[in-house]
């Protein structure tokens, strides 16, 4: 694990990426979503610095803090039913949470692991906006799990979102290329099906959370493939094509079918990037 500089529940970090590692390190689900708030107040309101002094011993912690549940298990033993039971509907909103949390680490975690690098302020501008609607995203997920009477927690989870983070924690390109542009912009092929859905079933409630989810999603693509083109400027190479190398050397399989084509334009990546990584390759 990297070097922490722990803080008590009193203390405020002075800098945003040591504010970003106690986030990260927090265990609590509560403490972690309001260390997420804190860090994007204070650094909208130009009250934290970038780093310290110290900034070369603020490492994050090779996992993120989370609570004893949920149990993590391969992803075939998830469970997964009918959205049109009540059981299925906790399932799904169990999973979405869970994707939704470590969504929080993982821009928490690219704030911190990357904040010595040259990076104009508005890199960090857009992932801190990334992290707090993560964090008001699960916050709406673990509100409606309570609607069911259940818990984020109650249900196995996988780790293959963080284990992801983990693979690419050297290269801030693999990092982008990965976490956004392909995970990120999963969520953007299969959200609006899946908002029709549950709109068929009668949930109106459920469908809105999902909308105001699938919107936000597009800004944080589009924050991963601004910088993943900047990147790619900077150093003179083609996107596209650094993109699909990226995703050959990192990503576990092929890229799955159907794609959003229109929201993923509209967040920054072509067909030009994705469609040669999948089986269909057209």
């Amino acid at each position: 694990m990297g070097t922490l500089h722990h803080t008590s529940g009193k203390e405020r970090p002075s800098c945003l990426a040591s504010a970003a590692i106690a986030a990260l390190a927090a265990s609590d689900l509560d403490e972690k979503c309001r260390r997420t708030q804190d860090l994007a107040s204070r650094w909208e309101a130009r009250q934290l610095s970038l780093t310290t002094s110290h900034a070369a011993s603020l490492l994050p912690p090779d996992r993120p803090g989370r609570p004893k549940k949920p149990d993590l298990v391969p992803p075939h033993l998830v469970p997964r039913r009918s959205i049109r039971s009540r059981r299925g509907m906790i399932a799904l909103l169990h999973a979405i949470a869970h994707i939704e949390l470590n969504a929080i680490d993982l821009a928490l975690d690219i704030i911190a692991r990357f904040a010595r690098l040259s990076m104009p302020r508005s890199f960090y501008d857009g992932w801190v906006m990334v992290a707090r609607e993560e964090a008001k995203h699960f916050g709406l997920l673990r509100a409606r799990l309570g609607d069911f009477d259940a818990t984020y927690g109650d249900l196995p989870a996988h780790d293959g979102l963080w284990e992801a983070a983990q693979r690419t924690g050297h290269d801030l390109m693999a990092r982008l290329a990965i976490v956004p542009l392909v995970l990120e912009a999963r969520g953007l092929d299969i959200t609006p099906s899946l908002i029709r859905h549950i709109s068929e079933t009668g949930d109106l409630k459920t469908a809105e959370i999902f909308r105001i989810i699938y919107e936000d999603e597009k800004g944080h693509v589009a924050v991963g493939a601004k910088w993943f083109r900047f990147l790619c400027h900077k150093n003179n190479i083609e996107p596209a094509a650094s993109f699909q190398a990226m995703v050959r050397r990192h990503f576990r399989g092929p890229l799955k079918p159907p794609f959003n084509d229109l929201a993923r334009a509209k967040s920054g990546i072509t067909p030009l990037f994705y469609r040669t990584l999948s089986p269909a390759g057209n």
